[in-house]
């Protein structure tokens, strides 16, 4: 029996953390920006796949609005801090440093960024779509 879970462990093991890695937003909740004005964990068993991963919801009805209009909720820049983008130096956004501008969400690499952004909300972001739109 110790070898039988030994086994599985080995052949799926591997397996957890890749599909982590394909949670978005880092298993935040990516209605509850908007609504409530927070980042706030998801939970794993209120969930929906769109664009190949795995959205996390805190409610039923978070689920259910995301579900009407992703785009909408989704962050801009595919997840990229727009600062860093700004900076020359692309880096993914930290899902717990956010702002929402324009009613749009953009995820920061870290409290300075964010600073950063909320003094330039729309310079800093008008700026990074008009890169990232160039790549």
């Amino acid at each position: 029996m110790r070898s039988l879970v030994l086994s599985l462990m080995l052949a799926f093991g591997p397996v957890a953390p890749a599909l982590a890695q394909d949670w978005a937003v880092g298993g935040y909740d990516p209605v509850a920006y908007a609504s409530d004005g927070r980042a706030q964990p998801g939970r794993s068993d209120i969930s929906t796949m769109w664009r190949g991963q795995l959205w996390h919801f805190a409610s039923e009805e978070n689920r259910a609005r995301f579900e009407s209009d992703p785009r909408s909720f989704a962050p801009a820049l595919d997840g990229m801090c727009p600062v860093s983008i700004v900076d020359g130096a692309p880096r993914a956004g930290d899902p717990r440093h956010f702002a929402m501008v324009g009613g749009r969400l953009y995820l920061l690499q870290s409290g300075s960024a964010e600073q950063r952004l909320r003094a330039d909300p729309g310079g800093i972001t008008d700026a990074a779509r008009r890169i990232w739109r160039g790549q």
